[in-house]
């Protein structure tokens, strides 16, 4: 078990960076609040960049506890409930998600990814749920609709993997364009920036979400609208079908 120290604080090992497929996982209570719990690992996604938190329950021996959020705050992670809280620090607990949920955000995050290979523009903002995702391009026209649902789905129906690597923040800095949000930070820690890759060249960027192996689990995807947010902002929306 992976324990790690900010400052002198306990900070939760975030599983789902390494394993994403991971569904419950034993862990220990760091710390409580009135309406949170941090573990000293966890397999709960923090809400952030513009992907949901994940919800699911948290196990003792006698009592489930709902989480109904899990948020960054302060360089934690807390799991939010709006149950109340009678759980000892240091106590074992089973940490379970709703999987159903979180696999469907997995695959809306990794199409969000194709879309951004396809449209030649930076990111202006984006929010990733378990039923449709959108994101904003800084554009000065409006990308064919059809035009795009056709090329992203042939992009899912390419069986591309997804993979993850390291560079440092100094790799990141020197090559600026690797970063397509403008309204998003990459995430950093520890001197390094966790990269995604699909393909060999499909898309790479720097992402602290959670994806799917390979562009096939994400199934039809459906272009609902292509909007005119402004003179520079152009949304699309995709959905399942």
């Amino acid at each position: 078990m992976k324990v790690i120290k900010y400052m002198n604080k306990l900070i939760t090992n975030e599983i789902f960076k390494e394993d994403p497929y991971k569904k419950n996982c034993i862990s220990k209570i760091n710390n409580v609040g009135n309406n949170w719990i941090e573990l000293d690992e966890t397999i709960f996604y923090a809400e952030g960049g513009g992907q949901l938190g994940d919800t699911g329950i948290i196990k003792t021996q006698d009592k489930e506890i709902k989480i109904e959020n899990t948020i960054r705050e302060n360089n934690s992670v807390k799991h939010i409930t709006n149950s109340k809280i009678d759980i000892s620090i240091g106590s074992t607990v089973d940490c379970i998600i709703d999987w159903e949920r979180r696999y469907k955000l997995m695959k809306m995050h990794t199409c969000l990814h194709l879309l951004c290979s396809i449209i030649n523009a930076k990111v202006t903002g984006g929010s990733v749920t378990d039923d449709k995702g959108r994101l904003d391009f800084n554009l000065d026209f409006k990308p064919n609709k059809e035009e795009l649902k056709i090329k992203l789905n042939n992009l899912i129906q390419g069986n591309y993997e997804v993979s993850y690597s390291l560079i440092s923040e100094k790799e990141l800095d020197e090559n600026p364009n690797l970063v397509k949000t403008m309204s998003v930070a990459p995430p950093r820690k520890n001197g390094t920036i966790r990269m995604v890759r699909i393909g060999d060249n499909i898309d790479y960027q720097p992402c602290g979400g959670t994806h799917v192996k390979n562009t096939s689990e994400i199934g039809s995807i459906d272009i609902k609208k292509v909007e005119n947010k402004g003179k520079l902002n152009k949304r699309v929306v995709v959905s399942f079908v």
